[in-house]
């Protein structure tokens, strides 16, 4: 069985002491780095740039997974390789040319991800879901921390999870918003692979532990 994977966003850190945040994730259990990147425009927030970016990757030791909340991605993809991104994740919603899109990422050494807003159809991935390395689910509205989990996600997942075996792809799928040790299991049982954290980590009294507590109930 695979394990499932933690990767607590950087989003919900505390940005004055970020590199104590991220020695932190180095030495938690935690997998990956989840980073978002806000414009403003496809998403009502802004979050942080390519600086801040290129900070984190200095001292990240595990995966960078960069989730780009923006509108036309494909003019960032190079500048994302070289700040060190290893998986980049666009939104379908933002991307009339996805084929081309995850082509371009690939074509840059990164992992290809596809994320989908809590009102996009699963269907819409049928033609490429076998280009994509990863699927972000969003399990809430994007934009801001913190908000409470939408229902219908599980049966996304689910949607997702056939599509994947169906067209026998090798598809990571992860969900991003809302988790916490309510919904870890549920969501790795109806085929989830890799959970995002965000609040639920950075603002419990003991990251580390919580970060432990989410693996050991995501892989029981």
């Amino acid at each position: 069985m695979n394990s499932k994977l933690i990767a607590p966003s950087i989003l919900a850190a505390d940005f004055a002491n970020l590199q104590r945040d991220i020695e932190m994730v180095n030495k938690s259990e935690a997998d990956w780095f989840h980073i978002d990147i806000m414009d403003g425009v496809f998403v009502p927030n802004i979050s942080f740039g390519m600086p801040v970016l290129q900070a984190i990757s200095k001292h990240a030791k595990k995966t960078i997974d960069v989730h780009l909340m923006i509108v036309d991605p494909d003019r960032y993809i190079k500048t994302f390789a070289e700040l060190g991104s290893d998986i980049l994740t666009v939104h379908y919603e933002a991307c009339p040319h996805l084929h081309r899109t995850l082509q371009a990422i690939k074509a840059e050494g990164m992992k290809a991800g596809v994320a989908l807003n809590p009102h996009t159809n699963i269907k819409l991935l049928e033609d490429t879901i076998n280009d994509i390395d990863l699927v972000c689910l969003m399990s809430v509205n994007p934009g801001f921390g913190g908000q409470s989990f939408i229902k219908n996600t599980y049966t996304k997942v689910k949607q997702l999870k056939d599509l994947i075996t169906r067209k026998g792809a090798s598809t990571k799928i992860e969900i991003d918003g809302g988790v916490t040790n309510k919904n870890a299991k549920q969501l790795v049982d109806a085929g989830a692979d890799v959970l995002v954290a965000g609040s639920y980590v950075f603002k419990s009294s003991n990251p580390p532990e919580t970060i432990k507590d989410l693996k050991a109930l995501s892989n029981s």
